[in-house]
């Protein structure tokens, strides 16, 4: 079924007897392990109540799972952290003009959801890390809140400056909305759950279905972490107890306007008092009414307060030392504290971890002896902004830089098709898992479904004879969003992101709907697909653990820089010729109005055509990166599995994800210092790859485009080297 030439089939035959260790007897024993009804039982025992930050039950969740892996036999601890949690004191958003409405900012118990009336242990509906406020002000619609809402706006002659805007649920990170609302003026920031994109446009909603019903709200955070996740109060070192810790005022992370979130019957009344221009069409969500920009008549009240304190965070570390390699770490990890009972996110993630543990924990009372330390972590606070994942590792950065081979993150879990997202040194050993795993209900790989989906969904004739041709499946690329981010982003420690999905999509997110009956009635109900997430996590952890020469490759890597190169030319050459385009219609008089000709439309202004840029640097590295990276692969091919060289390639391999970071960081956030993948400045989860080039591009800084071509130039030369001088080591082992 696979279109393997025979020249590749043996080379990667060649390199997994070499590198992974596939298909071992340990690794047979192992995917038989892990256990769908022992899922079943963890979830319901970690979801039974709210876990959030510095809530007692998810201090006895910490402490029940590292009762639980000292049971199967395992050193087990908990490590903790002190940071800043801010929870409301008080909230209130109510329309004081033309007429009064008070929202409910209440989601309201479901008869058939036994845990959904925990309502003195729930968090409310809110929005960590919002500044306190009290402001009253005209209203706004501003669509998404993206870049693209506010030129919209400039071009209708829509400020925001002194209003409230309020904001759907969508097309960025949620924290992104406040943070660009404030630059434009705005005083304070609402975010609704649009039933376009999270309600009953999509089905049926809860308890009849598993979409969110009117009154669902979506809590999350709304930390810049842009800037830095982690701590507010400890940028870029572990929030110890005699951690020095910032004053509040100084947290640079803050929101600088309040924000709350609201469901959609709660924005209705809001959206329906607005005047003003009709919203494009794009603007327009599902609700019964016809969308308005305003401002006014609609004036609106926001009163925002917390208490900011410092909370006790616990991780769960299990460490299971190597026989050979002591001083090689791999490390996995998912977290553990949710928003309210957080069956689906993070729970059916950590379920998955857990059994993977147990199947390691079996493996050892059966004589397996992992080569290299493996490192299993259940995190705390992530949904706050990566907490205990980013104070740990800033806490023991040191040893990680050291030690890390890579890190393997899972988050929430779900039915359906394989994602994997990551370091593209990794991809073709990834690729090498998954072709291993078997889909629990197709009965095919769980590689060759996500090939047939890809074919399926291919765009263009290319796209799709490439899927059906090349003998790995792409990879994304990582931005921010789970606890991969301190290890990748700030660490330079090669990460993978791993889980199902696709087949169960539901508006529970971040809700009090979000447990154990939501689940097992409209996700993996019979957690079969968290059998298959363990079983793959599981054989990535032992084929890292007991390889010879760790399964690092690069012609992908550099096939992908390759085409990222590509897209950033292309991004300009866009650019160039759409002011190009404008430019010629202002001269020409070429002007009309948007969707209203009544209403004054702001006329555009000639601009600047975006300047020539010289991409040499980066397409020269990129080439030397080629060619470095194919000379490895053949050296590989032809290497001895009993090499002498192992342990000195191993070191050169583990640095190779460290060389692609710059100490200086990206402009305006030093704490990012990953020069290919970071969360853009303005997407906050989405990726920016090449990211330096990229944001200066996209925000017409030609100086420091120029500047960041040759930064992101020097890392990738110098990945060439490394890869080259690997590639000498083996092949004087060769003659």
């Amino acid at each position: 079924m696979r279109s393997f030439s025979t020249f590749f089939l043996c080379a990667i035959i060649s390199w997994t007897a070499f590198s992974q260790s596939a298909g071992s007897p340990w690794e047979e024993k192992f995917r038989a392990i892990p256990d769908a009804g022992r899922q079943r039982e963890y979830m319901q025992r970690l979801s039974a109540r709210p876990h959030h930050l510095g809530s007692p039950y998810g201090k006895e969740n910490a402490e029940w799972m590292m009762n639980k892996f000292r049971e199967w036999g395992l050193d087990a601890k908990i490590e903790s952290f002190d940071v800043l949690f801010a929870t409301p004191k008080e909230r209130l958003v109510e329309l004081v003009e033309p007429t009064r409405f008070k929202a409910k900012l209440q989601e309201p118990t479901v008869a058939v959801d036994p845990t959904s009336n925990q309502q003195r242990e729930q968090l409310p509906t809110y929005n960590a890390y919002s500044i306190d406020g009290d402001v009253t002000a005209p209203l706004v619609y501003v669509n998404y809140g993206i870049p693209e809402d506010y030129e919209q706006l400039d071009r209708l002659g829509v400020s925001v400056k002194g209003c409230i805007v309020i904001a759907r649920y969508g097309a960025s990170w949620r924290g992104i909305k406040p943070k660009l609302a404030a630059e434009k003026g705005a005083v304070g920031c609402l975010i609704y759950s649009d039933p376009r994109e999270d309600g009953f446009y999509q089905g049926d909603v809860f308890p009849g279905g598993p979409w969110r019903p009117r009154d669902g709200v979506q809590r999350g955070s709304v930390m810049d972490m842009p800037l830095y996740p982690g701590d507010p109060l400890t940028p870029g070192i572990g929030a110890t107890t005699s951690a020095k810790r910032l004053e509040l005022n100084e947290a640079k992370t803050l929101t600088k306007i309040p924000v709350l979130p609201i469901s959609y019957a709660d924005a209705l009344p809001l959206l329906g008092a607005l005047s003003g221009r009709v919203a494009p069409e794009s603007w327009r969500g599902a609700l019964p009414l016809t969308y308005k920009i305003g401002p006014g008549p609609a004036r609106v009240r926001l009163n925002v307060k917390a208490n900011w304190d410092v909370k006790k965070i616990y991780n769960v570390i299990v460490t299971i030392r190597g026989a050979v390699y002591p001083d090689e770490w791999i490390v996995r990890g998912n977290h553990h504290d949710g928003w309210v009972n957080g069956a689906q996110d993070p729970i059916s993630g950590m379920v998955a971890e857990m059994e993977e543990l147990r199947g390691l924990a079996e493996l050892l009372k059966q004589g397996w002896k992992p080569k290299r330390t493996i490192i299993y972590c259940a995190w705390d606070a992530e949904e706050q902004g990566l907490l205990g994942s980013t104070e740990w590792a800033e806490e023991h950065a040191d040893e990680l830089k050291q030690k890390a081979v890579l890190y393997i993150n899972t988050d929430s879990n779900g039915r359906g098709f394989l994602g994997v997202s990551g370091s593209h040194t990794l991809e073709r050993f990834v690729n090498g898992v998954a072709k291993d795993i078997v889909d629990p209900e197709k009965k095919i790989s769980v590689w060759d479904r996500t090939r047939l989906l890809r074919i399926s969904n291919a765009r263009t004739p290319e796209d799709r004879t490439e899927v059906r041709t090349r003998p790995d499946l792409r990879i994304g690329a990582l931005g921010s969003g789970s606890d991969y981010t301190a290890f990748l982003d700030h660490l330079g420690i090669a990460s993978l992101n791993i889980g199902f999905g696709g087949e169960d999509g539901g508006g529970i997110y971040h809700s009090i709907y979000d447990d154990f009956y939501w689940f097992t009635n409209f996700a993996d109900t019979d957690f079969s697909y968290g059998r298959a997430l363990a079983q793959t996590c599981g054989s990535a952890v032992l084929r890292l653990a007991d390889a010879d020469l760790l399964p690092f490759a690069f012609t992908n890597f550099a096939d992908t820089m390759r085409r990222y190169i590509e897209e950033l030319k292309r991004l300009l050459r866009n650019m160039q010729d759409q002011t190009k385009e404008k430019n010629r219609q202002i001269a020409e008089g070429v002007f009309s109005a948007v969707d209203d000709p009544k209403e004054p439309t702001v006329l555009p202004t000639v601009e600047e055509i975006p300047p020539h840029l010289n991409f040499s640097p980066l397409e020269n590295a990129a080439e030397a990166l080629t060619q470095s990276a194919e000379r490895y692969d053949h050296a590989v091919r032809k290497a001895s599995p009993n090499s002498k060289a192992v342990k000195s390639l191993n070191a050169k391999l583990i640095r190779s994800e460290r060389v692609l970071t710059d100490a200086n960081g990206l402009p305006g956030r030093p704490w990012f210092k990953h020069m290919i993948y970071a969360p853009g400045f303005y997407t906050g989860y989405g990726v920016k790859t090449i990211p330096g080039v990229r944001e200066a591009i996209e925000q017409k800084k030609w100086k420091e485009a120029e500047t960041e071509i040759v930064r992101a130039a020097k890392v990738l030369s110098d990945e060439s080297a490394l890869i080259e001088s690997a590639a000498v080591e083996l092949e004087k082992e060769i003659r």
